[in-house]
């Protein structure tokens, strides 16, 4: 027969126990509600070693558990990447794949999402401070049986997106697009690219999803591959710019991405630490004016610059009903 004493401690211990379990639950529920946390973050991740490959078919047969709360991603996933994966009505869920750590330096984080029948890997980026600092769709998986893709990150940390579609006569067309990170500027910086197939090829606007009152933003657009694209930036002398342009054919390809600092009340440069590219914006309300202060073959093609004017895109305002609203008669 157990004593009083005895009694006591053996409540006392399934007390502990019992509340431990509560304290686990509320971690829990607490991770999924407030947001994201580094630290928590990189825990659900397993180191993996470069070189690092990941094809469509490993990615379609994917069966990670290790969930990441969609809250706690949100603001790293544009919504102009998401949509074009997945809709504006899918809710995709996301998974770790695995972590690449550069020592001394960023971290990338590999993100499976699905989203009904569509999957895809990112690459999001943090720098040694553990502060974000840019996205990649690393793989896209398609629903053409006629294609491979093959996603790759090599020893000396450049990401190649590769991809083959079988044809007649047991032909191959291959595309490749190269990417490095720029720890300067915080960004991915295409260096190569060849097209596989030039009316199927596409860009992203990564900065489409950002207010844009200020008096210069909006789109100024030569055609649909020839753009740029302003917005607020995170001061009221600043300007958020995305210029993206091909020329002859593809053969020419120029993008860049960054912050533009007003210097006059119609004038903002691109200028940023650690890259040597100095790019001016001259605007006026109808148009802006793009021109090489120093040059930027960083951010392009050999044989072509950032020099053009850009008409401004007008924006459709929703239309008036027209309806006035009616007036209460007043009862006799």
């Amino acid at each position: 027969m157990l004593r009083g004493g005895s009694i006591v401690c053996v409540l006392l211990i399934l007390f502990s126990c019992a509340n431990k379990k509560t304290t686990v639950k509320a971690a829990t529920s607490e991770e999924e509600s407030s947001g994201f946390n580094y630290e928590a973050f990189d825990g659900k991740f397993k180191t993996i070693a470069v070189p690092y490959q990941l094809t469509d078919t490993a990615l379609l047969a994917n069966t990670d558990t290790s969930k990441i709360a969609a809250a706690s991603i949100k603001d790293f996933i544009p919504d102009s990447i998401k949509y074009k994966i997945f809709g504006k009505e899918t809710k995709p869920k996301y998974t770790a794949i695995g972590k690449i750590v550069v020592p001394k330096a960023e971290t990338y984080f590999i993100v499976k999402a699905t989203g009904g029948s569509h999957k895809a890997a990112f690459l999001l980026t943090f720098d040694k401070k553990k502060e974000y600092s840019a996205t990649l769709p690393f793989l896209v998986a398609d629903a053409d049986a006629s294609t491979t893709q093959v996603s790759t990150i090599d020893k000396s940390y450049t990401i190649s997106r590769n991809i083959s579609r079988f044809q007649r006569n047991d032909l191959t067309a291959d595309g490749k697009d190269v990417y490095v990170y720029n720890s300067a500027l915080k960004q991915f910086t295409l260096i190569m690219t060849d097209l596989l197939d030039d009316k199927k090829a596409e860009f992203i606007n990564p900065i489409d999803t950002f207010a844009h009152t200020s008096k210069f933003t909006g789109d100024y657009i030569r055609d649909k591959k020839d753009i740029v694209s302003v917005r607020n930036g995170r001061r009221p002398n600043e300007l958020r710019v995305f210029v993206h342009f091909e020329k002859d054919n593809g053969d020419c390809i120029g993008e860049l991405k960054g912050d533009a600092l007003l210097i006059s009340s119609s004038t903002a440069v691109y200028r940023q630490g650690g890259d040597p590219c100095v790019l001016q914006f001259a605007f006026t309300p109808s148009s802006v004016t793009l021109k090489e202060e120093q040059g930027c073959g960083t951010h392009r093609g050999v044989k072509c610059l950032f020099e053009n004017t850009y008409p401004r895109k007008k924006e459709t305002k929703p239309k008036a009903t027209g309806k006035k609203p009616q007036s209460k008669k007043k009862k006799p």
